[in-house]
């Protein structure tokens, strides 16, 4: 009845007590530290069943969390550049200030009058126009790539 043989064990490493965490960690499209953003014209076009998963998750989310006071959420299409690639409007978008000192060299600084060193590697977050395709009745759907293989 009883086996002498050791219960096998599964290989590979221990489940993570944190695994919405640690995916959201790795470089994602539409994450970062603070937020995960899905674009609403993306979800919609997802494939009915996974659908009704994330319409589900999100009804559970909400019930668990819904009695918070929750802002209302600006959300902007946006893309890193160098500071010495931007405009004026862009420039004043990201509260910096162009200035040619005393030596005839451009001067950037913050609006708090912070000077800037190294602008040419100096990465700032600038609005972009959304290259993420809208639903539109009637029109052609964003359609998801073929889903990854199961990870267990």
């Amino acid at each position: 009845m009883f086996t002498p043989d050791p219960i096998p064990r599964p290989s590979g490493p221990p489940a993570s007590s944190t695994p919405l965490g640690d995916y959201l960690a790795r470089r994602l499209p539409g994450v970062d530290a603070g937020y995960a953003v899905l674009p609403r014209s993306l979800a919609e076009a997802m494939p009915l069943p996974w659908q009704h998963q994330m319409s589900n998750l999100l009804a559970e989310f909400h019930q668990a969390f819904g009695h918070l006071q929750w802002p209302v959420y600006r959300v902007v299409p946006s893309r890193y550049e160098r500071l010495v690639d931007l405009d004026d409007d862009q420039l004043a978008e990201v509260g910096c200030t162009v200035e040619v000192d005393d030596n005839g060299e451009l001067e950037y600084r913050m609006r708090d009058g912070r000077r800037i060193d190294n602008p040419e590697t100096h990465q700032v977050l600038v609005s972009c126009l959304d290259p993420i395709p809208r639903q539109t009745p009637g029109g052609s759907q964003p359609t998801p790539a073929a889903p990854p293989p199961p990870a267990w």
